[in-house]
């Protein structure tokens, strides 16, 4: 190498590790308890763009209308004040590039105004904006230029990033740029916004936006956290769904966003049922979620995990017939977050999803709310809180569930969350617990 690429790299990795310690330093507050929700799923008033497009033309995945979602858009201080009672610290939402930009090159100023009085409601509220770039919805006039197939796409992106970022920096938000990329390949090929031999194509241009826009934010927004978020899937099929994204941005992540929902087990194959969009059939495996971290903790033992995404949908709300509950779930889940972080796993975060039921992509059946609504019967859209409310407060005042709690579900046999090595090498059970302080 010669000399000036050599210096190159070195000041290079000095400023990967200012960043990093500057990104770290934000979390020295303490655990950040969550909630989460995306702007599609929940504002409703949809303006025009590809999920728009995809509902209107009745696709394949569309079982519902989108109606009015839950009226976030409308309601967001109802939603942020129930946050806030609950104790949460971090509140996840997404500035919908569609809606701030209609029009290429024409900016909506009622719509800015709109994400900056959000903005100021969760910070009112003593929590942190946790602001998401890209949760699969882009303008109409993207998808009218080739959406993700067009090479505009990434420059325009980047434009609309740097107006967000720039008009929300200094709020001490945490960014996540492109939610669940490989998943977001896998929704466009089935509603037809690409086809599946051009999804190698709209994955390197995700990884170009995320390593651009880390960049970007890093220079606006000093000291902040970035990520994107991956969904984890079991069986051991992970590291290949990896190699498409997250291990091609790796040195651009400040934190690993984990979405974790179901596992794998010789007891427990309901996962199955997500292929059909049933997720209330598939029976939850919360040991999953340590199995799901300690791969990850391995794979990057420099990186903190922050679980982005977790929880439950219930059938139409209706209750489970095997009678496991919202507070069930909670509670199990936050007993394996407690486990990983007693055996040494840097987990820094946990975001529940959602705060409200919302759209999920198709359907309002799979109710996931801590707050449940019934966007189809209720005109209204009133927020009435499941049994989860009072329970995810009751975990984030106490730092988690006490000693000595013992799972409702209990650890699997065999799981194969992470192939044969969450077999073979299972967590201890009951183990330490650690407090989420």
């Amino acid at each position: 190498m010669r000399r000036s690429t050599v210096l190159g790299a070195v000041l290079a990795l000095l400023a990967g590790v200012v960043t990093s310690v500057e990104a770290r330093a934000q979390t020295d507050d303490g655990f950040l308890w969550g909630v989460a929700t995306s702007g599609y799923q929940s504002e409703g008033g949809a303006p025009d763009s590809n999920w728009r497009r995809y509902e209107q033309a009745h696709t394949s995945s569309i079982k519902d209308p989108y109606a009015d979602a839950v009226d976030f858009r409308h309601r967001y201080a109802e939603d942020i004040a129930n946050a806030k009672a609950m104790g949460v610290r971090v509140f996840r939402f997404g500035v919908e590039w569609a809606r701030i930009e209609p029009t290429k090159g024409v900016l909506d100023q009622e719509e800015l105004a709109y994400y900056d009085d959000v903005v100021d409601h969760v910070v009112d509220a003593g929590m942190r904006p946790m602001i998401t770039l890209d949760h699969w919805v882009y303008p109409g006039w993207v998808a009218d230029q080739g959406g993700w197939d067009a090479d505009a796409t990434v420059d325009d992106w980047l434009a609309n990033a740097r107006r967000v970022v720039d008009r929300y920096k200094g709020r001490n938000a945490i960014w996540i740029t492109v939610n669940e990329p490989t998943v977001y390949v896998q929704n466009e090929i089935g509603n037809g916004g690409i086809e599946a031999w051009q999804a190698p194509w709209m994955l390197s241009r995700l990884v170009t936006v995320h390593r651009r826009a880390y960049d970007l934010i890093h220079r606006l927004d000093p000291g902040t956290m970035v990520s994107s978020n991956t969904a984890y899937l079991p069986a051991g099929v992970q590291a290949g769904f990896d190699a498409t994204f997250v291990d091609r941005v790796r040195d651009k992540l400040d934190f690993l966003g984990l979405d974790y929902y179901y596992g794998a087990s010789l007891d427990n194959l309901s996962a199955v049922h997500g292929a059909g969009g049933e997720f209330w059939r598939i029976d939850p495996q919360p040991d999953g979620l340590y199995y799901a971290m300690r791969y990850y903790a391995r794979k990057f033992p420099t990186l903190p995990i922050y679980v982005v995404e977790n929880g439950m949908p219930t059938d139409n709300g209706l209750p489970r017939p095997d009678g496991y509950t919202r507070s069930d779930h909670l509670r199990d889940h936050v007993y394996w977050l407690q486990r990983a972080k007693a055996d040494g796993i840097d987990v820094i975060g946990y975001n529940y999803w959602s705060i409200t039921d919302n759209y999920e992509w198709g359907s309002y059946r799979p109710r996931f709310g801590l707050y449940t609504v019934d966007a189809l019967a209720d005109p209204a859209l009133t927020r009435r809180p499941t049994d989860a409310v009072a329970t995810y407060r009751s975990l984030i005042a106490d730092h988690g569930v006490p000693n000595g709690y013992l799972p409702v579900g209990p650890p699997a046999v065999c799981s194969v969350v992470d192939g044969l090595d969450s077999c073979l090498f299972p967590a201890r059970y009951p183990g330490p617990l650690a407090p989420l302080a």
